[in-house]
C-alpha cells in the first residue's frame, strides 16, 4: 500500500523564524490543521509548519494569493461554490504517498492463501489506499498468480489524493521498481523501447482487473456497491485519532462481508475494537 503519510521530520524552527516569500502565523497554521483535518480526517502534528509552508506555497504561487491568510479565507469561502478543484489540491499538497510493489510481503503470502480458499468465487477486493498503484497491482499479481488470468474478481482501488490515481492508472513505472522479481516483471509488465527505454507498463489483462476511482474515506456515504470480500487499508488510520478511526472502522465493517477480511499497516492496532473485528493474523482482521 500505500502510505498516506505527514512528513517524516520535525520542524526545526517556527516559521517565523525564517526568510520567508509568505506570511505565515501560528493562526494560519492552526486553521491548514484545522481545515485538512475536516477534509481528510487527518491529525496534523503541531511540529510541522514548516512542511506545510513548504507544501501549500506553491499553490499561493500558482493562484496568486499573497498571504496563507488570504488563500484559506478563500477556501472558506468557496467550500460549495467552484472550489473543489482547489480544495483538492490542497489536499493532494498534504498527503505524501510512499508505496512500492509488494510492500508488506506476508500480506501478500498470505492473500494468497485467503484467495485460494475462496477459489470459484466471484470476489471483490478494495485497496482503500492505493497511491501510485503499486499495492493494487501487487493485490492484482497476487490474484493472478494464485487463481489464474480468467479469475472473477475486480479490484476497486481508491485515493483521496486524485494525481497519484492518474499514475496509478497510467500503470508505467520505472523498470528497477523495488520489489518486482524478473519472473514477476516478464510475465506481468512490458518492456518500454527506444523514447520509453528503462520503463515498464502494465499488461493489459492485469489492469483490466482494477477500477481506480477517487475516494475520501471521511466520505459519509460509502455507496460502493456489492459488499467486499478483502479490504487492503494499510497505513492510513495511524493518522487519524481515534473517534476517526472507530468512524472507519464501522464503515469497513459495514461494506465487508460477513467473514471478510481487513488487511491493514505494520503499526496499526485495533484491538480496542473488538466488536467489530478479530485478530486473524499478522495485521490481518476478520469481520465479526
Amino acid at each position: 500500500m500505500s502510505d498516506l503519510t505527514i512528513a517524516t521530520r520535525p520542524s526545526v524552527a517556527s516559521p517565523e523564524a525564517v526568510d520567508q516569500e509568505f506570511t505565515f502565523s501560528k493562526a494560519d497554521f492552526e486553521k491548514v490543521r484545522e481545515l485538512i483535518y475536516q477534509r481528510a480526517g487527518i491529525s496534523l502534528h503541531a511540529g510541522k509548519q514548516a512542511m506545510v509552508y513548504s507544501r501549500l506555497s506553491r499553490r499561493l504561487r500558482d493562484t496568486g494569493h499573497r498571504s496563507f491568510a488570504d488563500y484559506l479565507h478563500w477556501l472558506q469561502s468557496h467550500m460549495g461554490s467552484g472550489g473543489e478543484a482547489e480544495w483538492q489540491e490542497f489536499i493532494n499538497c498534504l498527503t505524501t504517498n510512499l508505496t512500492s510493489f509488494f510492500r508488506e510481503d506476508h500480506h501478500f503470502h498470505a492473500l494468497a492463501d485467503d484467495l485460494k480458499a475462496r477459489s470459484g468465487q466471484s470476489l471483490r477486493i478494495w485497496c482503500s489506499a492505493a497511491s501510485t498503484g503499486e499495492e493494487p497491482y501487487s493485490i492484482a499479481m497476487t490474484v493472478v498468480e494464485s487463481l489464474g488470468a480468467q479469475a472473477n474478481a475486480k479490484i476497486m482501488a481508491s485515493d483521496i489524493d486524485t494525481k497519484v490515481l492518474a499514475t496509478g492508472q497510467r500503470g508505467v513505472y520505472d523498470a528497477d521498481s523495488r520489489g518486482l522479481s524478473p519472473q514477476r516483471l516478464q510475465r506481468h509488465f512490458l518492456r518500454g523501447k527506444g523514447a520509453n527505454a528503462g520503463f515498464i507498463r502494465v499488461k493489459p489483462e492485469l489492469a483490466r482487473l482494477i477500477d481506480f476511482r477517487p475516494f475520501n474515506l471521511m466520505t459519509r456515504d460509502w455507496s460502493l456497491g456489492e459488499p467486499f470480500d478483502l479490504i487492503f487499508c494499510r497505513n492510513v488510520m495511524i493518522y487519524f485519532d481515534a473517534p476517526t478511526q472507530r468512524a472507519v472502522l464501522q464503515q469497513m465493517h459495514r461494506v465487508l462481508r460477513p467473514g471478510g477480511l481487513l488487511y491493514v499497516g505494520h503499526s496499526e492496532n485495533f484491538t480496542e475494537s473488538r466488536d467489530l473485528f478479530k485478530l486473524r493474523g499478522k495485521t490481518i482482521y476478520q469481520k465479526v
